[in-house]
């Protein structure tokens, strides 16, 4: 419940600077908020973002003193857990882990080439297609390759029929925004 209470707070505070919320974690006494700006996002959001939230929160009595708010960028090699995260990483490089076995294997690393209701289709690195149902995944990311700014975070021989690559923008995988 708490959770999604700091989520409201967290999608206000982000429309109001022009941000997109992407996720809420808590993992113990640590509440992690990511937010994002189409094109990236800079530390300066990110710490304005911080310290609004952070007063907003204190403000409802939300969060104790030994409770710790992180307010970051997604990062580069982002965390794949909603249909709306997988929506955004299509044509991405992706590595998934299933709970249980998916044609034969638990990893699958490869092009992530799209998500029907809850189901995504990765095409691997091998070519073949997997689809895999969201509650099969035990964790999924995005894969960031560098290399030469035209190296795109898309393999540059994705399968044919794959979306063409797309760069994503660098941004602070963690800021100096926590408080």
């Amino acid at each position: 419940m708490l959770v999604a209470t700091i989520e409201e707070f967290a999608a206000q505070v982000a429309t109001s600077a022009d941000l997109v919320l992407y996720d809420v974690e808590r993992h113990g006494g640590s509440i992690t908020v990511l937010l994002d700006r189409p094109g990236g996002i800079d530390v300066e959001a990110l710490a304005a973002a911080s310290r609004e939230l952070s007063r907003l929160l204190d403000d409802a009595g939300l969060i104790s003193d030994s409770t710790t708010l992180e307010v970051s960028s997604p990062g580069l090699e982002r965390r794949l857990r909603t249909a709306v995260h997988f929506e955004g990483a299509i044509g991405d490089r992706v590595r998934v882990k299933t709970r249980v076995e998916v044609d034969g294997e638990r990893r699958h690393d490869g092009v992530l080439r799209g998500i029907d209701g809850d189901v995504v289709t990765v095409v691997t690195d091998a070519g073949d297609e997997r689809t895999i149902e969201l509650d099969q995944i035990d964790r999924a990311t995005t894969v960031f390759e560098w290399g030469s700014s035209t190296t795109s975070n898309r393999a540059a021989s994705a399968p044919s029929g794959s979306s063409t690559p797309k760069q994503r923008p660098a941004t602070p995988r963690n800021s100096e925004a926590t408080t």
